[in-house]
């Protein structure tokens, strides 16, 4: 084992939803520890590219949508056929909820969340997982929210998905703990991102916000990058099948 435990250098991270916010951070966060980095999204992800590149690090970009299966295998044949391997994946990917009672959300609303909030985790986590088992091993990260462990009204759909985020970590994380694949879940608090921007922008919104933590803040991405680090290296070997809440405390309330 490394003596610098979150040391990266010569590993291969498949990162899902890179563009900006939190795997944003993570991104950079892996290639200054060494990883050679693959984006995918379905947008560019050019300032993170730079800020790769910037820090000294190595990545490419895929395009792509996670609720597309052929897509999904395209990242990961992508990232095999650029560096030869995937040791580490974050999926991060996902929908802000829409915010109205349950009576009142729709049809497309529902299926809009959980094509990209839980179908396209179970994507992504079939042919990740299909790849560690060919190389004999890996670590997977998903990005949950504090909603995969608690409820707010006025989003059930979202809460839905989210708490189906934490039973594919589960599930997975049992199902694969033989094969040395572990599988993890990072359960946010409110972050201050680009999707987040417009509730935060609303001063009486992002004081109500900050009062559901003891911290009373908005968490920075950079504060969820540190665990997905964590998670995917050797400090955390011995650990599946987990969800992890970074809430400064909300979901212990």
């Amino acid at each position: 084992m490394s003596q610098q435990l979150l040391d990266f250098t010569g590993k291969v991270v498949l990162i899902t939803g890179g563009r900006s916010g939190i795997g944003q951070a993570t991104a950079v966060a892996f290639a200054r520890q060494g990883a050679k980095v693959v984006i995918a999204g379905r947008s560019n992800a050019d300032e993170t590219l730079a800020r790769i590149k910037d820090a000294g690090g190595e990545a490419i970009f895929v395009q792509g949508d996670v609720s597309i299966a052929a897509d999904v295998q395209r990242f990961v044949n992508t990232t095999v056929e650029k560096y030869g391997r995937l040791d580490v994946a974050f999926n991060n990917s996902g929908l802000l909820p829409v915010t109205a009672d349950l009576v009142d959300q729709t049809e497309e609303d529902y299926d809009k969340i959980m094509n990209v909030d839980l179908k396209g985790l179970f994507l992504c986590l079939k042919y990740e997982i299909a790849e560690m088992l060919k190389q004999g091993g890996g670590a997977i990260i998903n990005c949950g929210s504090v909603a995969s462990l608690i409820a707010d009204p006025g989003m059930s759909p979202y809460v839905a998905a989210k708490h189906g985020v934490a039973g594919f970590t589960k599930a997975a994380g049992i199902e694969y703990a033989k094969k040395n694949i572990r599988v993890n879940a990072i359960a946010p608090g409110l972050t201050g991102t680009e999707m987040t921007s417009g509730w935060l922008s609303d001063p009486a919104m992002c004081e109500l916000v900050k009062t559901f933590n003891a911290a009373n803040r908005i968490a920075s991405p950079e504060e969820m990058a540190g665990v997905v680090l964590f998670l995917a290296s050797p400090l955390a070997s011995f650990i599946t099948g987990a969800i992890y809440p970074v809430d400064a405390g909300q979901t212990a309330h």
